[in-house]
């Protein structure tokens, strides 16, 4: 399975300063080194974390593929176009999330979405959709000639921490009540299945399949093991571990798991 590096966390650390150090810039070659296959980076409208500079120079000097999450925002897609990443993702976003908290609403903003990829493809940039995992979404997706959909797996990460205690949670909404530890094992098979299903459903559709959010060294293993999803987006966790063993090391372990 194929691993793309969230470097953004690295960013978030420097801003919380406002000074130069830490600067994504020195983790390329880390993850280029340590056989990461892409380097995936958020440019937030609210430029929380990576900065205009950071991304431009990031895509001219990364020497592997850059996956550039982002916005409908007109003047991002602009931008982009410009930067021409190897690929965007089309993310939601509001501006007093934590996190992204959901996929993309395909059906309510289809019209712009439309257009917009259209734009990045006659730009010569491969598209893909965050989404939530519902059949509608891919089959819209597919209709919009998109090359990829991510699957946002945040149900799949909170209902894996309720379960066995791990603290990855993230925040996609889950009712928050005392459920048994029964009914919690079969939600979580529930979300793995219906993860299982909808890859193999957009994979005969001809999309690729990635996933992303709230994966971690913890629950990432039964994620790995649906063949027909490619590609896993993972930063928080790994940069997390990066401090306490460095970040050639973070991305070595996390790649040990990604192997079927």
């Amino acid at each position: 399975m194929k691993l793309g590096v969230n470097i953004d966390h690295i960013a978030v650390l420097r801003e919380a300063r406002k000074i130069a150090d830490p600067n994504p810039l020195d983790a390329l070659g880390i993850v280029k080194k340590a056989g990461a296959d892409q380097i995936t980076i958020h440019l937030r409208e609210d430029r929380r974390h990576i900065q205009d500079s950071d991304a431009i120079d990031i895509i001219k000097l990364a020497s592997i593929p850059i996956n550039l999450e982002c916005a409908l925002a007109p003047e991002i897609i602009d931008m982009v176009c410009e930067m021409q990443p190897h690929r965007v993702t089309l993310v939601p976003e509001k501006r007093e999330e934590v996190t992204t908290e959901g996929g993309l609403n395909i059906l309510g903003e289809q019209s712009l979405l439309e257009s917009t990829i259209k734009r990045l493809q006659d730009n010569e940039i491969e598209v893909s959709l965050f989404i939530d995992p519902t059949i509608e979404n891919i089959t819209t997706s597919k209709s919009m000639g998109v090359e990829w959909i991510e699957f946002h797996t945040g149900k799949y990460a909170n209902i894996y921490a309720m379960l066995f205690g791990n603290l990855g949670t993230t925040h996609h909404s889950i009712p928050t009540l005392e459920l048994s530890r029964t009914t919690l094992s079969e939600m979580l098979e529930e979300e793995l299945t219906t993860l299982r299903i909808l890859s193999c459903d957009a994979m005969e559709l001809g999309l690729k399949v990635a996933a992303g959010h709230g994966l971690n060294y913890q629950n990432v293993k039964e994620i790995v093991e649906i063949e027909t999803i490619e590609e896993l987006n993972i930063g928080q966790s790994i940069i997390a571990r990066s401090i306490f063993s460095g970040l050639e090391e973070a991305i070595l372990d996390m790649k040990n798991l990604l192997i079927r």
